[in-house]
């Protein structure tokens, strides 16, 4: 049973084939797709196509780039939005820092960031996080918060980094283009599998260059997991899918 714990099945990706996309996932032995939202139209929008296909389920999020266009009145509407819809969902995400594009307004971010945190310890949810260029303010604040469940997803901080969150027992969720990026590679050899997910980012970060990334090519990110890691195929799925549901599944 294969699992892929971050993706943006939204209608301005997947319109026109999302039945497709879901059936196809499906038979490639995918069991649970956590859709992410990235602001308050899409938090809306993950919660209605979860009432559709059961495969997906929702977590909730406030992108950074999102966050910094949006006055307070609204930031405060997304989070309420997201305590209002606790029983709906899984996870608080896609949410967190980047000063990879956006480098002036750090504190902004942050402050942003601190409110989720601040509701993501209310709410007693997993926090799935964004740290493009903003690896160590990430960790820092997480340090200092009261989540126990922390996933860090696509992290693309350095080896320092990786250890550190390795020894905080947090979980990296290690994206399908796994095939190709050392960095990945690295973060899959040096981290017990106990603390590894998989994840799509669809339509982001296919293993196929220039290609949509779909939640059904979690299969090649296994491949190239069972090949670090020196085990079966059938293993590494089982292990995942055991992380998965230790995360996720109360």
């Amino acid at each position: 049973m294969l699992v892929d714990v971050h993706a943006h099945i939204y209608k301005e990706y997947f319109n026109e084939d999302i039945n497709e996309i879901i059936e196809k996932a499906k038979k490639n032995n995918v069991v649970s797709i956590i859709n992410a939202g990235i602001n308050h139209e899409t938090n809306k929008e993950v919660i209605e196509l979860s009432k559709k296909f059961s495969i997906l389920k929702s977590s909730l999020g406030l992108y950074p780039l999102e966050g910094i266009k949006l006055e307070e009145d609204q930031i405060n509407e997304t989070i309420n939005f997201i305590e209002k819809n606790r029983n709906k969902i899984i996870a608080i995400g896609e949410v967190g820092l980047d000063y990879h594009y956006v480098k002036n307004k750090n504190k902004e971010q942050k402050d942003i960031f601190q409110k989720i945190i601040n509701i993501a310890e209310k709410l007693d949810l997993p926090i799935v996080v964004h740290s493009r260029g903003a690896e160590s303010d990430c960790v820092e604040m997480l340090e200092s918060s009261k989540i126990k469940k922390i996933i860090m997803h696509s992290f693309s901080g350095n080896m320092k980094l990786i250890k550190r969150i390795g020894d905080n027992g947090w979980t990296f969720s290690i994206p399908t283009n796994v095939v190709y990026s050392t960095q990945f590679q690295n973060i899959v050899d040096k981290t017990s599998i106990s603390k590894i997910l998989t994840e799509t980012d669809s339509p982001y970060l296919s293993p196929k260059k220039n290609e949509r990334n779909e939640p059904s090519n979690i299969i090649y990110s296994i491949k190239k997991i069972s090949d670090i890691k020196k085990l079966e195929k059938e293993e590494i799925e089982k292990l995942i899918f055991l992380n998965f549901q230790k995360i996720f599944i109360k």
